[in-house]
């Protein structure tokens, strides 16, 4: 583990650095901050900032798309927690990736599922035009991010502050223009559907970019921004004080202290991913003291489900026991998802939206029961009853992959294609169809049993398709392959766990309070 997180935050200080010392300095000079400076001075002193997809397409482009383009996260502002999108302009002057379209769909989504304000920080050259066919058309295009827009403005009515604070071309233009109110910078913002060049070639019109679409002219002749600052702090300044007309937010509970101190988390896993460890030992050093409370402990007690707190919330908690246990109808292997829990879980899930309480999901499985048997009980109906529970469940859903996450049990342990609220992995974690060595015996096992039957070596060539496929599927199933393909939102430092697991739940719950505020009105 600690071998793992080294290697995590080496590639993260990497990523935050953006386009590296000098971009940074090249900024400074034009009289801007970069993205990062700007939410550490947007964002409340002491908040948390959970950053959403900083580990996205770091393995593509030759590393020239540092957090592909655009940091996104989640802190409060005013001690309202809101979603923030920002361009940093200091990896290819804010160009968009296609990965950097996926990183605001998701926070965009965040934004909308949660209720949550969004700000976005605009400081971009627009489409990396040589990548345009997977950024522009297609479903998820960046079309989508002003079909998101729109929806948040006339149907859901979440909160948009677009800052202006660099350019802002083209089609980049709809995303504050769909926003609820639009901020601008003297001297550096730009807005237009046509930067001066595309406008010479265009109409033969010279003029420059001040005139065509500075904040001046947006604030006193087009009336199209709302909101003029003379420079970047005194620009967030003012989002700062127009959170402050938005709905107070519930205190948080008192705080409360985990049954054990995290120290050793780090500790907790055995180095081979396949050894058992202490379940209990984890669940104490995430969770409040006493206020552990399992359901039908003895019952299918492989998949455990407990009523408990975290930093004073109520939660019900679904995991995963690692091992051999001992159990009333015989031995059953941890990790494994049995016809009984599978309807234990279905239970105990829909007793969780009965009661309006978040559920979190502590993925370690490696999937569903097979065989004979298992197949005469049912597993398979038992197995789509945990799955539809999870599914049509409303209340939050927050998952932390901590090691396997395997074939359909990954899926019936609320996998990324439930819509989770947020998907959270250790760097342990292992995210696939199935190992390496299941992978082997499915492709290559009949023909390793014909030649074992006769007695035959086996060939070179074989050999080596066996060794490429562990090889392949070692490289798929780590985590950090995952994060940088967004099939997790974060890679969590264990140490840091718990921290992020209570605000990501605050944000979970932002939207319930707010139904409770009409009510009230009402």
């Amino acid at each position: 583990m600690r071998k793992r997180i080294e290697t995590l935050h080496t590639l993260e200080d990497q990523l935050r650095a953006g386009g590296g010392a000098a971009r940074i300095d090249k900024q400074h000079r034009a009289g801007k901050l970069t993205a990062r400076e700007r939410i550490a001075r947007l964002i409340d002193p002491q908040s948390p900032f959970l950053e959403i997809g900083l580990l996205l397409a770091h393995d593509k482009y030759d590393g020239q798309a540092p957090a592909a383009g655009v940091v996104t996260g989640l802190a409060r502002i005013e001690g309202r927690v809101a979603v923030i999108v920002a361009n940093d302009a200091t990896v290819k002057a804010g160009a968009w990736w296609p990965e950097t379209i996926t990183k605001i769909l998701r926070a965009q989504e965040i934004g909308m599922r949660n209720r949550l304000p969004l700000v976005y920080l605009v400081d971009s050259a627009g489409v990396n035009l040589p990548l345009q066919d997977g950024i522009f058309p297609g479903q998820y295009g960046a079309g989508r991010i002003f079909y998101y827009c729109s929806l948040m403005r006339r149907k859901l009515r979440v909160p948009q502050f677009a800052a202006v604070m660099g350019p802002c071309i083209a089609g980049g233009a709809y995303l504050p223009a769909l926003s609820d109110v639009i901020y601008m910078v003297e001297g550096t913002s730009f807005m237009g559907l046509g930067g001066p060049n595309l406008v010479k070639a265009a109409t033969g019109q010279v003029v420059d970019a001040e005139t065509l679409g500075g904040a001046m002219m947006h604030t006193s002749t087009s009336g199209v921004a709302h909101y003029r600052a003379k420079d970047d702090a005194e620009c967030l300044d003012q989002i700062r004080r127009s959170f402050r007309s938005l709905p107070v937010p519930k205190p948080a509970p008192h705080g409360k202290l985990p049954a054990k101190p995290s120290g050793d988390l780090y500790d907790l896993l055995p180095d081979d991913h396949r050894l058992p460890y202490n379940v209990d030992a984890l669940i104490d050093r995430l969770f409040d003291e006493d206020s552990r409370l399992e359901f039908q402990p003895d019952f299918a007690p492989e998949l455990y489900c407990l009523e408990t707190e975290l930093e004073g919330r109520p939660v019900f908690v679904i995991g995963n026991r690692r091992g051999f246990l001992k159990t009333a109808a015989g031995p059953r292997i941890g990790g494994i998802v049995y016809t009984e829990s599978a309807r234990k879980v279905a239970y105990f899930v829909e007793l969780a939206e009965r009661r309006g309480v978040p559920l979190i999901y502590l993925q370690d499985v490696s999937g569903f029961i097979v065989g004979v048997e298992a197949e005469a009980g049912g597993i398979i109906r038992a197995g789509a009853e945990m799955v539809e529970a999870m599914a049509c469940a409303g209340v939050p859903k927050i998952v932390l992959t901590v090691n396997h996450a395997s074939g359909a049990g990954y899926y019936a342990m609320a996998g990324q294609g439930f819509d989770p609220t947020f998907t959270f992995a250790w760097p342990t974690a292992r995210i696939g169809v199935m190992e390496g060595d299941s992978a082997v015996q499915a492709v290559h096992g009949p023909e390793l049993e014909r030649l074992k039957s006769k007695g035959a070596p086996l060939p070179e060539d074989l050999r080596a398709s066996i060794e490429q496929t562990r090889a392949d599927y070692e490289e798929w199933l780590d985590a950090f392959h995952s994060a940088a393909r967004g099939y997790v939102d974060a890679i969590l430092d264990p140490l840091e766990t718990r921290r992020m697991l209570g605000f990501a739940l605050e944000a979970a719950l932002a939207s319930h309070h707010r139904h409770h505020l009409a009510t009230e009105a009402l």
